[in-house]
């Protein structure tokens, strides 16, 4: 095996592609990771950093390049930490995608089931529903962006392809208007400044649109001022509200909430059903592909009209209703508060009387449940980034469900999870990946575990 070291110069094949959406070479009998980069290009390549557990490497010159590489349609792609994939085309990303989500089962599942399709969009841009703008001052004036990868650097972004216009145009806003009364960014080393994010939701089938500053404290008298002039450079907007946010650290929303116009809650239609949220409330970013997400959650958990269904970390409600409209009974829980009010609203909004809520987190609420002799025919999961906890998954397969749809947005911790399940008798026996963040390496799946009769 060659040793590699820091600075030398290879010539490789791009064979493979990283969680990250790195391309990945073999150099010297190593896995060589290298980001912009494209499975079957050979490129010339030099050694970043060597490591026990891996290599980095930076593209230098493009000796064969694919076809499916694409000139990037935004000038700060590199430098922001958003969008990855802009350097391929979208049918070269779902086929990575699809790829990472399959070497995941395979890799770290150790299951014996393939993903066979993934659902792309037919318009890949300006999708997001929902915008986090970091804010930070670029020479002198203060600006909005995303922090560059593995940083709180921010880059400023003037207009971004994920976001819908209106969320970059209330940004800009309050930006100008810190910048006209003398209002700084916070500064998380000293603790000085004022605003710390902007964040927006645009509904997609309404005209709502909430901006919500995110800020170290108030702005006092200046507040009707700061509102009013966001007003008239945003007509659309038909709420602001102020998040007073004094923690420590990366949480964007905590701490009180102050509406200070119109409403602070957005109401939007998803999968023909009305849906009212607070700006806490967890809402699927991408509501086109949310759609199809979700009727195929459907389609694998109900299998008769009479059916009982558990879904767990239900956020404001969404699969739950959806759910709602084909079985008999539906019990969702969450661990927000506010979600679970909505929850509970947007039911009664809906005519749904068939669906309860529970303001639990998901091992309690399965223990509850399970304690209460509750056999639901299907539990449906859709659990955050870091998967499930062992007791959750415990406490569901005590229950002894039918039918188990795992809904993920992180191929590693669902393949953890799927192997933990078919541990303990659940194995796979369908499944979809479904693109929700076209141009990033985020990929959603859905699977439907059966169990298994000995």
């Amino acid at each position: 095996m060659e040793m590699l070291a820091k600075n030398q110069l290879h010539t490789a094949e791009i064979t493979g592609y990283a969680a990250d959406g790195a391309g990945v070479c073999h150099i010297g009998g190593r896995a060589v990771f290298v980001k912009n980069t494209i499975v079957g290009e050979t490129w010339e390549i030099r050694i970043l950093k060597v490591t026990a557990s891996a290599v980095y490497g930076k593209a230098e010159r493009c000796i064969t390049p694919s076809p499916n590489r694409q000139r990037p349609p935004c000038p700060v792609f590199r430098k922001c930490g958003g969008c990855s994939l802009l350097h391929m085309t979208y049918d070269e990303e779902l086929r990575m995608k699809l790829g990472r989500v399959n070497d995941a089962i395979r890799r770290i599942g150790g299951l014996d089931f393939a993903v066979q399709h993934i659902v792309g969009m037919e318009a890949p841009a300006h999708y997001r529903n929902k915008a986090i703008y970091a804010v930070g001052m670029q020479d002198g004036v203060p600006v909005k962006g995303f922090y560059r990868a593995s940083s709180h650097d921010v880059t400023p972004v003037d207009t971004c392809l994920l976001q819908q216009p209106l969320a970059d145009r209330a940004a800009d806003a309050v930006c100008r208007w810190m910048q006209e009364n003398g209002a700084a960014p916070y500064d998380e080393a000293t603790g000085k400044g004022t605003v710390r994010h902007l964040f927006t939701r645009c509904a997609v089938h309404t005209a709502d649109a909430v901006l919500c500053i995110v800020s170290a404290r108030g702005f006092g008298a200046k507040t009707e001022d700061l509102v009013a002039y966001v007003r008239v450079q945003c007509p659309e907007l038909t709420g602001v509200v102020l998040n007073v946010n004094k923690q420590k650290g990366n949480v964007v929303l905590a701490g009180d909430f102050y509406t200070l116009w119109g409403k602070a809650e957005l109401t939007d239609v998803l999968c023909g059903l009305t849906f009212t949220l607070s700006p806490q409330a967890f809402y699927q970013v991408n509501p086109t592909q949310a759609e199809r997400l979700y009727e195929r959650a459907v389609q694998y958990a109900v299998a008769s009209p009479d059916d009982t269904v558990l879904d767990l970390y239900c956020g404001a409600g969404t699969i739950s209703l959806c759910l709602a409209q084909r079985a008999a009974h539906v019990i969702g829980a969450e661990i927000v508060p506010e979600a679970v009010q909505n929850a509970a609203e947007n039911a009664a909004r809906n005519g749904v009387e068939n669906a309860e809520f529970l303001c639990a987190d998901a091992g309690a609420a399965a223990a509850q449940l399970a304690a209460r002799g509750l056999k639901p025919d299907c539990v449906v999961v859709d659990p955050p980034r870091k998967g499930m906890y062992p007791e959750a998954i415990d406490a569901i397969v005590s229950m002894q469900p039918q039918r188990i749809v795992y809904v993920s947005c992180d191929p590693g911790t669902l393949a953890r999870d799927l192997n933990l399940l078919h541990e303990r008798g659940y194995a796979p026996t369908a499944a979809e990946a479904v693109d929700m963040f076209p141009h990033t390496p985020h990929v959603e799946t859905i699977v439907l575990l059966q169990r298994e009769t000995l």
